[in-house]
């Protein structure tokens, strides 16, 4: 599957670049974004870009080097986009991205069980092996009141309870080793009308131990703060969220700073996608996009 960059053209039109500017982007992905910032402003824009995934990394530096212009990329977390910057020399920068949605890539070939769709071992690690904490460790040793008070809290899953439940007891007759081994013990704690329902039960579940294993929340919070710090006076930050949890913070975050005149808000509601962009690419339809200026 192709990876489409979302909310493309209103991220991008949201950061009010112009030549000159330095732009850093914290979650690389397959480059969609920085690639457009280059096919607006070319050389003239300054672009920095890091990424959790080593391979993410790789296809930037290939997709960008025989292209002239400053662009710098590095494997790591935007949580520490202070030390990537300081790393490279950089003080500001005008305009930071943050698409907090999984690629495409991550879903259908890491082989690290983000997707319910296939098989595989139950891993969730955004880094490649980086991280010692993994959704297998999670479901086959962590408390039974943590797993449910992460589904809820991160996922905001109803049947979060019951789902902890059979995990726990899942587990005491055997390891919960893959995905497909999740799936059925989902399948099984939820009712019946859950199950025949439009999404996949087992869809929160994913989402909240994937939430959990890589700290995203935590790194979203930090992220956030470093990067209003790090942008020039009148520089932007644009965030793509894909669910409530993600979006709760986000809006959060931009209206105590908005109330503390360290920011504006650019956009009160938050821009979703067009009814053309979520048929082209389904995976869209939960975006949204919020724009921070810094004053």
């Amino acid at each position: 599957m192709i990876h489409r960059a979302v909310l493309l053209h209103e991220s991008i039109d949201g950061l009010n670049l112009s030549s000159g500017k330095t732009y850093f982007d914290g979650t690389l992905g397959a480059a969609g974004h920085a690639a457009e910032v280059y096919r607006r402003f070319g050389k003239d824009v300054a672009i920095i870009g890091t990424d959790r995934s080593e391979s993410a990394v790789r296809h930037a530096e290939e997709k960008f080097k025989d292209l002239p212009g400053v662009h710098r990329f590095v494997v790591g977390n935007y949580r520490d986009m202070d030390a990537v910057l300081a790393k490279l020399g950089v003080r500001n920068v005008d305009a930071i991205l943050l698409d907090l949605g999984i690629s495409s890539d991550e879903l259908e070939h890491s082989g690290r069980g983000f997707s319910f769709q296939k098989d595989e071992p139950l891993l969730m690690t955004m880094s490649e092996g980086k991280e010692t904490i993994t959704a297998r460790t999670i479901v086959n040793t962590w408390k039974e009141e943590t797993i449910a008070d992460i589904l809820y809290g991160y996922a905001d899953e109803r049947y979060a309870r019951r789902i902890a439940k059979a995990i726990a007891r899942a587990r005491r007759a055997r390891p919960i080793e893959t995905t497909f081994d999740l799936v059925e013990i989902v399948r099984s704690a939820v009712p019946a009308a859950y199950r025949r329902g439009k999404v996949n039960p087992a869809t929160k579940t994913f989402q909240a131990l994937r939430i959990a294993v890589n700290d995203e929340i935590g790194a979203l919070q930090e992220g956030m703060a470093k990067g209003l710090d790090l942008l020039a006076n009148g520089g932007r930050m644009a965030i793509i969220t894909f669910h409530s949890v993600e979006d709760r913070e986000v809006k959060n975050f931009f209206r105590d700073m908005a109330k503390g005149k360290k920011a504006k808000c650019i956009n009160k509601k938050p821009i979703a996608p067009s009814a053309e962009e979520e048929k082209e690419n389904p995976r869209s339809r939960s975006a949204k996009l919020r724009i921070i200026e810094k004053v």
